[in-house]
């Protein structure tokens, strides 16, 4: 078969026609994979979403937390969760967007028309391309400060006394033998209607009423100062009650929370570059070191991920013969290596903590769906149009 000539002006003239044609396809091609990532995606994070805010709704509960802050932790989560799903959702996305158009018989027109494999599967490329580009800012940047910061809001929530005392109209035991009830708060953050009792002392109770007060913090803890109230005592074992008014009172909480240690950074919170640069001498042990080292390679080849299963997704759908009953078998098998590699990927990451010069191969792993796909979209079909022409 001749091949044709660009410098001739009819054939110059095809070249242009056929150029146009697949922009074209392209980008109907990429309108439907798009569609179909953003779908996906949004479902399964919202999947993933669910199941890791069920860890700390209890906290929200019990604290009787405004929803805001429910809010504000899974977003939080949202870097950390896109990072897990994308791969899978484009994954599903191509798998999905080349079936349909093989079962609509597009893809044999297309075929028929002279696009070969690398063109039909460049819309996907490009589309696991941004993904790849995407993970890598979530991996690198986004997902250290966000799960830094939900972390340093996780804690501050647990020993965030003000949230817990200021509930209005809510008996809430601050500390052990200590009830604290505010029956609401000004916009000011003046607390009116306060009650307190206090059974902290083995000797005696005390319940304080008082019309307004404010929550102070010292170096001692927390201290409530209120105005216009009274005191109202009951010595253990009498049954005298003894009533003192004030026009002021502050009545010390003390400590209800130690004072807290530095608290230990993991890995997801840190950078790149202290991830691989940090060594023993640094006060940690020798499994920490290995776990900041498997993590910084995670972050590197887990992008890679969106590129290799979108690759291997086109190995099974593009070289496969038209079949009236569908491509079930060959959708079957890309989801079945699609999940085999991602155990394996789980395998070596913990098996990496015992050796850790296993973790190169989460890079092989990521990476050799792109050569399998180079080698049967371009060079085979290459291949086997020489060998066609050099028996014509």
């Amino acid at each position: 078969m001749r091949q044709p000539n660009p410098a001739d002006p009819c054939h110059a003239l095809a070249f242009a026609y056929i150029s146009v044609v697949m922009r074209i396809i392209t980008r109907y091609i990429l309108r439907y994979l798009g569609v179909g990532a953003v779908t996906v995606s949004m479902g399964l994070a919202c999947v993933v979403w669910l199941s890791q805010s069920l860890r700390f709704i209890e906290l929200i509960a019990k604290n009787n937390l405004p929803l805001s802050v429910f809010v504000n932790l899974i977003v939080l989560l949202l870097p950390n969760v896109m990072v897990i799903v994308l791969p899978i959702a484009f994954f599903v996305a191509t798998v999905f967007t080349y079936t349909r158009l093989g079962s609509d018989r597009e893809m044999i027109v297309l075929k028929a028309a002279g696009a070969s494999y690398l063109q039909l599967g460049t819309p996907a490329f490009i589309l696991g391309m941004v993904a790849t580009l995407v993970c890598f800012a979530l991996t690198l940047y986004g997902v250290p400060k966000s799960v830094e910061r939900f972390r340093e809001r996780q804690g501050s929530l647990r020993n965030d006394v003000s949230a817990i005392l200021l509930q209005e109209g809510m008996f809430t035991e601050v500390a052990r033998g200590l009830t604290v009830y505010v029956r609401s708060r000004s916009p000011e953050g003046e607390l009116l209607g306060l009650l307190i009792h206090d059974e902290r002392k083995a000797s005696h109770t005390i319940t304080l009423m008082a019309e307004r007060g404010a929550l102070v913090f010292g170096e001692n803890g927390p201290r409530v100062l209120m105005v216009n109230g009274n005191q109202q005592e009951v010595k253990r074992g009498e049954d005298q009650l003894s009533i003192l008014y004030f026009d002021s009172y502050s009545l010390d909480i003390g400590r209800l929370h130690e004072a807290n240690p530095v608290r230990f950074r993991d890995a997801r919170e840190r950078g790149l570059r202290e991830l691989l640069t940090v060594s023993e001498d640094a006060g940690l042990s020798a499994m920490d070191v290995r776990r900041f080292r498997i993590e910084a390679h995670q972050r590197l080849s887990l992008p890679l991920f969106n590129l290799g299963f979108v690759a291997l997704a086109l190995v099974f759908l593009l070289p496969a013969p038209f079949n009236r009953l569908g491509q079930t078998r060959q959708v079957i098998a890309a989801v079945g290596s699609m999940v085999m590699i991602e155990v394996a990927a789980l395998g070596i990451a913990n098996l990496a903590t015992r050796h850790l010069g296993v973790v190169a191969f989460l890079y092989v792993l990521a990476v050799l769906p792109l050569g399998w796909a180079f080698c049967v979209l371009g060079v085979a079909p290459r291949v086997c149009r020489g060998r066609g022409e050099g028996r014509r």
